[in-house]
This record gives structure tokens, C-alpha cells and sequence, in this order.
């Protein structure tokens, strides 16, 4: 019966990753996948190793960044403020950096607080609009009572505002990070497909052909919808 080999620290593998932490490993991980000679389980291998590598240094980068947002940012502290109004408390003991294994910036969570994805971001304005992000998340749920888990509804228009308000589909933003522009309706269309993508990472959500249609249900009530801005944050 044959037998599968493991793989030892400083050898390759199907994957073209080699396993290891030495200076010349990283090298010549390097240097495969900039041939194209990984493939996209090997990228992975190499991403997660990099992030496991450097997991302390970027929390601690995500930390410093966080704090200086919570005193100086103007989305931010609008939105602490706004919050606080409503009873709740954001604040740098409940805005966790932590590395993240999906490739997502942060999320929300009542109980816990807000996550930020340390090793996703990529400057100081990523993590404005992620900081942002979960905070309108955290404002809905103080103000309109959002119910998170089965109800799509509520998790499609949770995103559309979250998406719209943030800041994270400004022009610029979407241009120079992502590639992505248009001349007319530049900011529905990137609120619309963030927000479809938002919904079919949920558990209860089926397909994008039913994240798409939720999406449409509640579009014009939510993205018409700025509190707690007078209008939406350029």
C-alpha cells in the first residue's frame, strides 16, 4: 500500500512551498512564487507562514494605528461619539487586533467587540475604513436592534450602511486598492457588491443568487439611509 511522504523542514512539496524559516527557504520561496512555479495552495502555505512570522509585529502595528485613529480620526471619533450616545462604549479594550486565517479586514461581534485583521491590512486608511466599518455595525445594533443570526434582511442592510457610510467606496479607494471605477454610480456599485459578498460568506445564506436578491429587497430603504450622518461620509 503506498505511503504518503512528509515533508521535512528545507524540502519542496507538490505545492512548490518548501516548509522552513530559514533565511535561504524564505528565499527561494520567494523566488518560486515569483516565477509562478506555486500554486495557489502553495501561496496560501507561504501566506499563512509569513503572517504566523510576523503575527506580534503586526498586532502591535494594528495597536499603535488603532489608538491614534480613537484620538484623531474624524470618522472615528464621530462615530465613538455617536455610540456612546446610545449607551454603548467603544473603546481600545474591546477593538481587537488579532491575525485572521479568512481574508477579511475585521467584523463585529456584540459580545466580543470589534476584530481587526492585523495581517489583512495594509495601511493606517485600511484600517480607518475597517475601524469605521464595524462601527456603524455597532451603532445599528445599538439603535435599530439588528438581529445578526437568521435574518438576512437585517445582515444585507447592516452591510449596505456599514459598506456606503465607512468610506471604504470612495473613488479613490476603489481605483488605486481594488481596481475597480466607474464614472457613473461608482459608490452603489461598490456598496451593492460588497455588500452581496458580506452576505454569502453567512452560514444561513445559500448561494450569491439569494445574497444578491436580498441584497435588492432592502437596497433603497438602507442605502438611503445615513444616520447617523447627515449625508454619506466622502
Amino acid at each position: 500500500m503506498p505511503t504518503i511522504e512528509s515533508k521535512k523542514p528545507g524540502e519542496p512539496n507538490s505545492t512548490g512551498y518548501t516548509p522552513g524559516d530559514e533565511t535561504f527557504t524564505r528565499l527561494r520561496n520567494w523566488f518560486v512564487l515569483l516565477m509562478g512555479n506555486m500554486n495557489q495552495e502553495g501561496i496560501e502555505q507561504y501566506a499563512n507562514d509569513i503572517d504566523l512570522r510576523n503575527e506580534e509585529a503586526d498586532c502591535k502595528k494594528c495597536e499603535k494605528r488603532r489608538d491614534y485613529l480613537l484620538q484623531y480620526s474624524p470618522i472615528v471619533t464621530f462615530m465613538r461619539d455617536k455610540i456612546n450616545q446610545l449607551g454603548g462604549d467603544i473603546h481600545n479594550g474591546n477593538i481587537h487586533c488579532r491575525r485572521c486565517t479568512t481574508a477579511q479586514s475585521g467584523g463585529f461581534d456584540p459580545e466580543y467587540g470589534i476584530r481587526i485583521c492585523a495581517n489583512q491590512l495594509r495601511n493606517q486608511g485600511h484600517l480607518e475604513d475597517t475601524l469605521a466599518h464595524e462601527m456603524v455595525h455597532a451603532y445599528d445594533h445599538l439603535r435599530f436592534k439588528v438581529e445578526w443570526r437568521n435574518n438576512l434582511r437585517h445582515a444585507a442592510c447592516a452591510e449596505i450602511r456599514a459598506s456606503s457610510l465607512s468610506g471604504e467606496c470612495r473613488f479613490m479607494r476603489e481605483f488605486i486598492t481594488r481596481g475597480q471605477w466607474k464614472l457613473t454610480q461608482q459608490h452603489q456599485a461598490c456598496v451593492r457588491r460588497r455588500a452581496v459578498l458580506s452576505v454569502m460568506a453567512r452560514p444561513e445564506c445559500k448561494d450569491d443568487v439569494q445574497a444578491t436578491k436580498v441584497v435588492n429587497e432592502v437596497w433603497d430603504s438602507c442605502f438611503a439611509d445615513t444616520r447617523p450622518f447627515d449625508e454619506i461620509y466622502r
